[in-house]
């Protein structure tokens, strides 16, 4: 069974996360959530979720200050994680294997492990700073994917623009959840 590692920061788009884990719930995949103290201001704040109905989206949730979770190690044996949002706190403490939390620590686990790590940074503009911790996570094995929206597939809802990078994010683990429509050429 896929097993899959959700962070959720409390960047601007906390939808991402919570799309990311509506969808796992869909097609079976397990999941496993973490949602800083700062995420659920953020939920609260963007979306009409409560934070009781983000945590039954996830089959394991697990507190932010929880160093001892089990996915804090790498012998329990996940597909990967994705981080979404992520916010730049978050992002320069992955790229310097700063682990004073949860998401960072399991993030670290899946870099250390050779395993998937998707980090769905949220920020603009960038500064060198942000774009150096890119590159470090980049040379580590990460995959930074930033929420920047293709129109091709001519999006009319912001839930169009969301899918649209939930599927690119699945797709790094092979999942094709049909979330939106793939280029297929010119007409």
């Amino acid at each position: 069974m896929t097993k899959i590692v959700v962070g959720i920061s409390g960047a601007s788009g906390a939808i991402y996360g919570i799309r990311i884990l509506e969808v796992l719930k869909s097609i079976g995949v397990e999941s496993h959530a973490i949602i800083s103290k700062a995420a659920e201001k953020t939920i609260s704040y963007e979306t009409s979720y409560h934070l009781d109905e983000v945590i039954n989206l996830a089959d394991f949730t697990y507190e932010q200050k929880d160093i001892g979770a089990s996915i804090s190690s790498g012998s329990f044996k996940v597909d990967g994680m994705i981080v979404a949002p992520c916010s730049i706190k978050s992002l320069s403490a992955i790229a310097h294997s700063y682990n004073d939390e949860l998401i960072t620590r399991a993030a670290d686990v899946q870099l250390k492990e050779r395993r998937k790590l998707v980090l769905i940074v949220r920020e603009t503009p960038f500064n060198l700073s942000h774009l150096q911790s890119m590159t470090l996570v980049t040379q580590m094995g990460g995959v930074i994917l930033p929420p920047v929206p293709s129109f091709y597939h001519k999006p009319q809802t912001i839930e169009d623009i969301v899918n649209q990078t939930v599927g690119k994010a699945l797709d790094q683990f092979n999942i094709d959840a049909q979330l939106f429509n793939r280029w297929s050429g010119e007409v």
